[in-house]
């Protein structure tokens, strides 16, 4: 099994990640059930949730020597993520469905949720620090959005609250939302709580999600696929994403159907 934060088991072992982390009872109990996966719809997005620079630094660095500098950083298991994340991303551009970026609103009029941030800004002890909370809601390079794909500010942990989100993707017809990002047990668990609550079929792609630490990282994950979401491993994903042409569903003869 491969090891650190948001790795999947090796495959065919049936293991988790968050099997080391249960209890007997706690496996005992699970196995008492039948786990009724939600499946995947028609019209897919890919959601990717705060890919900013606030928690990966400027350069790969461990948790405890990259939070000196970054308070908010999620470390290495920030950077493990990149190449996972960049894969699904180039997949779900040459499937052509809706890609949705969100990252931090820093404006004056925030509430008291986002303030907090603002309040480090006005203490910085130094110009350093001062630019990189500037800096801080900027998405990295590495997965930064491209023309014709939507960024959404947020001031709450879900995308979801108080954002045009739902809106686009009614808009659209999307009944499946593919995420990615951070922080397994923030954000992403936030807004894949909201998206079931909307009706979504929602999919966590374990690979493409981070914590800054083990332990919620792994149940969380275990909590949505339990109940909000499926927990899937990269592959699975994205040869779900492979059916699609031009964000639309491909029929087994290969012809692209028609929207309705």
């Amino acid at each position: 099994m491969a090891t650190g934060n948001g790795r999947a088991a090796s495959p065919g072992t049936g293991e988790r990640v968050w099997d080391r982390f249960l209890s007997e009872q706690d496996r005992a109990h699970a196995a008492m059930r039948t786990h009724r996966t939600r499946g995947f719809g028609e019209r897919p997005a890919l959601l990717l949730i705060d890919l900013y620079r606030w928690v990966f630094g400027d350069a790969p660095q461990p948790l405890l020597e990259a939070a000196e500098a970054w308070p908010g950083t999620c470390g290495l298991a920030a950077w493990s993520a990149v190449p996972h994340i960049q894969q699904l991303l180039e997949v779900a551009r040459e499937a052509g469905i809706p890609i949705i970026h969100t990252t931090g609103l820093d404006e004056p009029d925030r509430d008291a949720w986002a303030k907090r941030s603002r309040a480090a800004e006005s203490s910085a002890p130094d110009e350093a620090m001062a630019d990189r909370l500037r800096r801080r809601f900027d998405i990295i390079e590495e997965v930064a959005p491209v023309s014709g794909e939507r960024v959404i500010r947020k001031s709450s942990p879900s995308a979801f609250w108080g954002t045009p989100l739902v809106g686009y993707l009614v808009d659209r017809g999307v009944d499946t939302i593919i995420v990615g990002g951070e922080s397994t047990s923030g954000c992403v668990r936030a807004s894949v709580v909201d998206g079931c609550t909307y009706r979504y079929r929602m999919t966590v792609v374990e690979e493409c999600v981070f914590d800054r630490h083990e332990a919620p990282h792994a149940i969380d994950l275990f909590t949505m696929n339990q109940k909000y979401a499926d927990v899937l491993p990269l592959t699975e994903v994205l040869g779900y994403l492979t059916r699609f042409s031009g964000g639309r569903p491909v029929e087994r003869g290969g012809r692209a159907a028609a929207r309705v």
